[in-house]
């Protein structure tokens, strides 16, 4: 394991601390808003939802100050084992009598009252993992061998996330993968044969899966099957198109008596913008453009290789998992069952994505006072891509 520097530490990124209290302040009033009336219709307490999300922040906020203290380069003697326990944990969610469906999927591992999803633990083991296994390799990422390593483990988490059945999970393990291996210096030519080359396997798990194939066609012609397989993306282009530029105010939402499923889950991006219209949208979309600078920020003033590639990695999956959310919900992209990052009701998503949050903190705090302008990948040979960070 390579050393911790010996630097100086700073004041953890306060602004990025500030974008999670708000996504998570946000979330709290509208997983409220959103749930408040299925929750009294079949609990009888409109704030159910209201009070466990509660319960998850606090527990967010412990891991995320966790997270905070323990030095960055510690997780690399933890990276393989993280790996392991993910895996393991992603494979024992499919036993019977092991995981909990709902909804049709078995993504859950149930613990007493509570319950987690292996795939987002899973995430965060990947993204420690890769960026141990980049900085190790250095300038061997340049080359198409260096890259089967790496390809082949993300391949089979994403084959995990397929069988739970979890599409929007494994789409963001691809693209986090390949935006880590870019950044650790791989080709493009390298990456795009990769991506052509997964492109088979990518429509075949669409085709042997009526449901996909459906919500494949959902998506591009949503009206085809109003009552059926297009009724989700129809109630939430509904939503927002109530909503309009102001939207109809908070609490005041008619697509969450039971018009639109999953309202304070996958589908609480089109509540916000039902009830606080398009400047609601957008002011979202701003909070979590500020997240990603200041991540990336992060990601190029780090110290020290692990740490760049750490940062961006963490960041990168936070941001594209909002994406793919915000993506699904206003018909961009076909439903999937992602979470909104801080937002959407559910513990493990909140606490893992708080956790991740900690972890940048914690490499904001050894920050460089300035990235120099010839930063590399270590070890770089002549030609190679210079990678994020020396």
């Amino acid at each position: 394991m390579t050393g911790v520097p010996v630097l100086g530490r700073r004041q953890p990124d306060l602004i990025l601390f500030a974008c999670v209290l708000a996504l998570a302040g946000v979330g709290l009033v509208m997983v409220y808003s959103a749930s408040s009336a299925v929750a009294f219709d079949r609990l009888d307490d409109s704030a159910y939802f209201l009070k466990r999300q509660a319960v998850w922040i606090a527990l967010g906020l412990a891991a995320m100050w966790l997270a905070r203290s323990v030095h960055y380069q510690r997780l690399r003697a933890y990276s393989v084992p993280l790996l392991l326990i993910a895996g393991v944990c992603m494979a024992a969610v499919l036993v019977p009598g092991v995981g909990r469906v709902a909804g049709g999927a078995r993504r859950w591992i149930a613990l007493g009252p509570f319950s987690f999803q292996p795939v987002e633990i899973a995430k965060l083991a990947l993204v420690i993992y890769l960026a141990h296994f980049i900085t190790r390799r250095g300038a061997g990422m340049w080359q198409l061998r260096g890259l089967v390593p790496p390809l082949a483990l993300a391949g089979a988490y994403a084959a995990l996330a397929l069988r739970q059945p979890d599409m929007g999970s494994a789409v963001i393990v691809a693209a986090v993968t390949m935006i880590m291996l870019f950044l650790g210096g791989a080709r493009l030519v390298h990456l795009g044969a990769v991506a052509v080359a997964a492109l088979p396997a990518i429509i075949a798990a669409v085709a042997v899966a009526d449901y996909r194939m459906a919500r494949v066609a959902a998506f591009l012609d949503p009206w085809r099957d109003p009552q059926g397989s297009g009724f989700h993306i129809i109630q939430s282009l509904l939503a927002f198109g109530s909503g309009g530029i102001f939207g109809v105010g908070l609490g005041a939402s008619r697509q969450k008596f039971f018009y639109l499923p999953e309202r304070h889950t996958d589908f609480i991006f089109a509540i916000l913008g039902e009830e606080l219209g398009l400047l609601g949208t957008l002011g979202l979309l701003l909070v979590f453009g500020l997240l990603a600078y200041r991540g990336w920020r992060i990601a190029f003033a780090a110290p020290d290789r692990f740490g760049a590639l750490l940062a961006a990695g963490l960041t990168a999956a936070i941001v594209s998992q909002a994406l793919v959310n915000m993506g699904v919900a206003t018909g961009v992209l076909p439903v999937t069952g992602v979470p909104l990052p801080l937002v959407s009701f559910g513990g493990s998503s909140l606490v893992v994505t708080m956790m991740q949050v900690g972890v940048l903190l914690n490499i904001s705090q050894y920050a460089r006072s300035r990235v120099p302008a010839n930063a590399r990948a270590e070890a770089a040979p002549a030609g190679a891509p210079a990678g994020l960070t020396s």
